[in-house]
């Protein structure tokens, strides 16, 4: 894998990047869509790759692993001729499934044992386990093993969990030099700082993982629940150390105005279910705001969904129609509504790229931010 950075902005840390591997170019800032079960969630592969047209998007170890499993991954030639998806692929490791099963799993040295969310079957989750899954996937990007944390977190406990995130990680490094990819690609390996809200912490883990001159590095234990001003003090914190020449990615992160504001802060990469899951309750993000489009305003409102909007279902469907498919659960509206979300979002992240490239990033994100904050 390489990167480039194409540009900075003057005003911020913000800058404008390419990735490229052997699936093709992700240029940045990007976000990416998850597909966690191999597929994001209502849509089309040829929709997602014609209308809202990503670089890349998300699969997830966890529930990989648990269906369809390795066997069959493998069998069909890993995930993207099994979904049909040429482009790339990033996979999270699991860890942070398994941070949300905390009734239901235990946490030793060696690794995670947990319960299935499916059928209450025990697992175990190791650092090398967990990399061995990935190959039989055949992500491009593939994560390290590591603990997240959950917000508020004992200074203790985090301290000891990033250390043994630390751990688990060299692990996962000597386990793929020993065990090279499967199939005709190569996969880049991706760390993750830990740290909690601690910035001597967050430091730390930095440095850390900057050591191990990995060709990207992620930023996790983030967006669990702490207010946005702390997400965007730790990001600043680890953003100064992790090297320049490499993309940094974000994991977990979240609304459109988070989006924005961590890429001034240097931020590259960026997933979250948001778009798509808020989609299915009927929330749609616009450039002037969030539409709820289930609320009885709308009921006789004929104007298109957005008419800055970059898909088709933005000028093709009024207000009033999308909210009578919710009104009577259609699935139709839900299909719409994320076709209509997962395009803002790529739409805001190569919009920022466009003003970043044209040196005017910090003017439009303010003036982005100030805008999305209203409820339409």
């Amino acid at each position: 894998m390489q990167f480039e950075v194409k540009g900075k902005d003057t005003q911020s840390k913000a800058r404008a990047g390419k990735i490229t591997t052997d699936h093709g170019v992700i240029e940045t800032p990007i976000f990416m869509p998850v597909g966690t079960i191999g597929t994001v969630k209502g849509v089309h592969q040829t929709e997602l790759k014609n209308e809202i047209n990503p670089d890349i998007i998300l699969g997830n170890t966890y529930h990989l692993y648990l269906r369809p499993g390795t066997q069959i991954l493998e069998k069909a030639g890993g995930l993207h001729k099994f979904m049909n998806w040429d482009r790339n692929i990033l996979t999270d490791s699991g860890g942070y499934q398994v941070y949300s099963l905390s009734a239901n799993r235990k946490i030793k040295e060696e690794g995670v044992k947990f319960k299935s969310h499916i059928d209450g079957s025990m697992h175990f989750f190791s650092p090398e386990f967990s990399m061995d899954i990935q190959r039989s996937i055949g992500a491009d990007i593939i994560m390290a093993f590591d603990e997240c944390t959950p917000y508020p977190c004992d200074y203790h406990y985090a301290k000891r969990s990033m250390h043994m995130t630390h751990r688990w990680l060299d692990r996962c490094i000597n386990h793929l030099e020993r065990n090279p990819p499967i199939y005709e690609h190569n996969q880049a390996f991706f760390p993750i700082v830990q740290g909690s809200t601690y910035k001597d912490l967050r430091r730390q883990s930095a440095e850390f993982i900057a050591s191990r001159e990995a060709v990207g590095n992620a930023i996790g234990g983030l967006s669990v629940g702490e207010p946005a001003e702390e997400l965007y003090g730790m990001t600043e914190v680890v953003c100064e150390i992790l090297p320049e020449d490499k993309p940094r990615y974000l994991m977990g992160v979240g609304t459109p105005i988070n989006i924005l504001e961590n890429i001034a802060l240097g931020v590259d990469m960026f997933d979250c279910v948001m778009p798509t899951r808020n989609a299915r309750n009927g929330m749609l993000f616009t450039a002037y705001g969030s539409i709820n489009i289930k609320n009885k305003k709308w009921e006789d409102d004929f104007s298109p969904i957005d008419e800055m909007g970059i898909t088709w279902v933005d000028t093709y469907y009024s207000k009033a129609y999308v909210r009578h498919l919710f009104t009577v659960n259609e699935m139709l509206g839900k299909q719409i509504a994320t076709i209509h979300n997962l395009g803002f979002y790529l739409w805001l992240t190569r919009e920022a790229r466009k003003h970043i490239l044209a040196g005017d990033f910090r003017e439009w994100k303010d003036k982005m931010v100030k805008q999305m904050n209203n409820r339409l």
